[in-house]
């Protein structure tokens, strides 16, 4: 998770665990907009197999008496909404842990829609490089999580900077994966940005603090640096994917060091 990242000075922000493994989030952000609901990222779901899911210690069922395949669908019937209810589903990018809520395995063993009304959004250069894997990138893509979605003409794929409905948009932000892409959401002159991989969890907001997993680092490295000038420039929000304690912040940059402040709560500029 730390790439070149020395383990003496990444473990100072995140502990081990006796299997080298550390604590990480799968955060999805429901939006209520005048369009609708809009669900950004479905996490990891609940297809995988009793191995995968002690390899990378996935703890992911719903809750006792949660209503739902797993925690993300037992959350949303937590808040009062169905599944049906969700418009609008963004992936960042289509690996396991980012979309594999996308779809569920029903207690049939069939592999369904997880959100049957929604448009599923990708960007079109992300969906074209999952289905061209190679050695290193073909564990990351299982297309139990997206091929379903696009058999049912639920995607809507999109290319480049793209309004999705007034107030959210998608910008590229490549690196981790070619076509990686984050959300913007613009309210009443405020702003807050969903990062995903760019920076999957607050320690890797530095510059040089740059994932292994990412297949064009030097690329990540000039998608971070633009997206935080944004962010400290428009005081945008930035909420995190992965990070296991802190959902958001805000950050002062000046082009290579950054700064970040932490909220408990969300708070206007």
């Amino acid at each position: 998770m730390f790439g070149v990242v020395p383990r003496p000075l990444w473990e100072r922000k995140i502990r081990p665990d006796e299997r080298h493994r550390i604590p990480l989030a799968l955060r999805c952000l429901l939006v209520e907009t005048l369009d609708g609901l809009i669900l950004i990222e479905t996490g990891i779901g609940n297809k995988e197999s009793e191995k995968f899911t002690q390899i990378y210690g996935v703890d992911n069922a719903a809750p006792d008496g949660g209503a739902g395949a797993d925690r993300l669908q037992a959350a949303i019937s937590h808040l009062g909404f169905r599944l049906d209810d969700i418009e609008l589903v963004i992936n960042t990018h289509l690996h396991f842990d980012h979309a594999g809520g996308n779809t569920f395995r029903d207690s049939h063993g069939s592999v369904e829609l997880s959100f049957p009304r929604a448009r599923y959004v990708v960007q079109r250069g992300e969906w074209d490089y999952a289905h061209r894997t190679n050695e290193r990138t073909q564990a990351s893509y299982l297309r139990d999580n997206f091929d379903p979605v696009e058999r049912s003409g639920r995607f809507d794929f999109t290319t480049g900077e793209t309004e999705i409905v007034s107030g959210v948009s998608v910008f590229l932000t490549p690196g981790h994966t070619p076509f990686h892409q984050s959300v913007l959401i613009r309210s009443n002159g405020a702003a807050a940005c969903y990062v995903g991989d760019v920076a999957p969890t607050m320690s890797h907001l530095p510059l040089p603090w740059i994932m292994g997993y990412d297949v064009e680092p030097l690329v990540t490295l000039e998608s971070k640096r633009a997206l935080l000038r944004r962010a400290a420039a428009e005081s945008w929000l930035l909420v995190s994917t992965h990070d296991p304690l802190i959902p958001w912040g805000r950050v002062t940059f000046d082009g290579s060091t950054v700064e970040f402040q932490a909220f408990d709560e969300v708070q206007a500029p």
